[in-house]
């Protein structure tokens, strides 16, 4: 789960992280009245999940309220492009009015799972400002790395050694240092997926901010906070997403037109791999689970052929606790009720094979029995328009 910028500060205060002033504005005079109570020069920022936003026309300083309040009048409603959002952008529907600072460096923190490591790794780079993947990628030397005890978290020794490294000067060590700790401790105790600044200002007067910032959630910890819960906003994410998850069905769109329908995440990567394999696109990843019913299953066929780019469905189950008739009556069901007409290729093995076999050739629809993964991803992509 991903929140907005405001929000996401919001928790780092909580934890001592140094935030700059700021309150979040949905109207333009909630900005103008924002911008008076911070006083003096402040920035307007656009609140969506994407980065870029400031080369995008998403971030503007004004000099006072009224400018602020012009300045968001301009950005609310608009539809923001950056290179994270694609060429379709994002609808800005709040922003954040946040006091200016004195800025003499911009650094860049943040903590992520190091999934070869199987730690969480606190990284630290001199190059704040600029995307972090650009700077893997050109100068990957100027990334400093510290790995996260689980049980003890980030040691006041690993920050001063990555403070020194990215040239934060002696009189803001301390500083520095205690938002590095207090950074951490919230990234562990929050559950976050990532949390990074970018950037993390030092100021001509040897004060750090996060000028920034950046959280995602591990989605199965949100029952531990209910508080982090509330600040989905809906308006940020996928529709046919938000409408897979009334139904506890694991869906991400995709740009392809061959639609999945699998149980099991790593049955659905090699079903997507196949299918790119055999010279298709995948339109999306859908993991039912192993233990889906009929009405599961009918809910996610919606779901997918909701989705305009789709001109083919590959249904791909290995039955164990979703049983293989379960999954045929299901499928026969959902054919009948949604009046479906594109081409559905079905590949499935284990429990009561044969049973859902003998429910799809009496259903009267011409679905397509694939024998085999590469099998069926060859004559999905045919039935789809061929190779890509």
């Amino acid at each position: 789960m991903k929140i907005h910028e405001y929000q996401a500060k919001s928790i780092l205060a909580k934890y001592k992280v140094p935030v700059p002033r700021g309150e979040v504005a949905f109207t333009v005079a909630e900005a103008e009245a924002a911008a008076k109570n911070i006083g003096g020069s402040v920035v307007v920022k656009a609140q969506i999940h994407a980065g870029g936003r400031g080369k995008g026309g998403g971030v503007k300083v004004a000099k006072d309220a009224a400018e602020a309040a012009v300045i968001a009048e301009k950005i609310l409603g608009m539809t923001l492009v950056t290179h994270q959002t694609g060429p379709e952008g994002r609808l800005v529907q709040r922003l954040l009015i946040e006091e200016t600072l004195p800025i003499d460096k911009e650094l860049y923190l943040g903590l992520v799972l190091d999934r070869a490591a199987g730690r969480i790794t606190f990284m630290a780079s001199a190059a704040g400002g600029m995307e972090i993947e650009e700077v893997a990628a050109k100068t990957p030397e100027a990334i400093l790395k510290e790995f996260v005890d689980p049980g003890l978290g980030l040691q006041p020794y690993q920050a001063r050694k990555l403070a020194f490294g990215i040239g934060i000067p002696a009189p803001a060590i301390n500083g520095a240092v205690q938002a590095m700790m207090a950074l951490s401790k919230c990234c562990i105790e929050m559950d976050a997926s990532l949390a990074e600044i970018n950037p993390f200002m030092l100021t001509k007067d040897n004060r750090v901010f996060a000028l920034d910032a950046k959280m995602n959630f591990d989605d199965n910890a949100m029952f531990r906070h209910k508080d982090v819960l509330e600040f989905r906003d809906l308006n940020e994410e996928d529709p046919l997403e938000v409408e897979a998850s009334k139904f506890g069905l694991n869906y991400i769109k995709l740009d392809g037109n061959i639609a999945c329908m699998v149980n099991g995440a790593g049955l659905a990567m090699g079903t997507m791999d196949i299918i790119k394999y055999a010279g298709g696109s995948p339109a999306n990843f859908l993991d039912v689970g192993g233990g889906a019913n009929a009405e599961q299953i009918k809910n996610a066929f919606r779901i997918l052929l909701s989705d305009p780019a789709v001109k083919a469905v590959l249904i791909n189950i290995f039955g164990g606790i979703l049983r293989c008739d379960t999954l045929a009556t299901g499928v026969v069901a959902a054919a009948r009720d949604l009046g479906i007409s594109l081409p559905i290729v079905i590949r499935m093995e284990g429990t009561n094979v044969d049973l859902g076999r003998k429910v799809l050739a009496e259903s009267g629809f011409n679905f397509t029995v694939a024998d085999g993964m590469k099998d069926a991803a060859e004559k999905v992509v045919a039935l789809a328009g061929g190779k890509q």
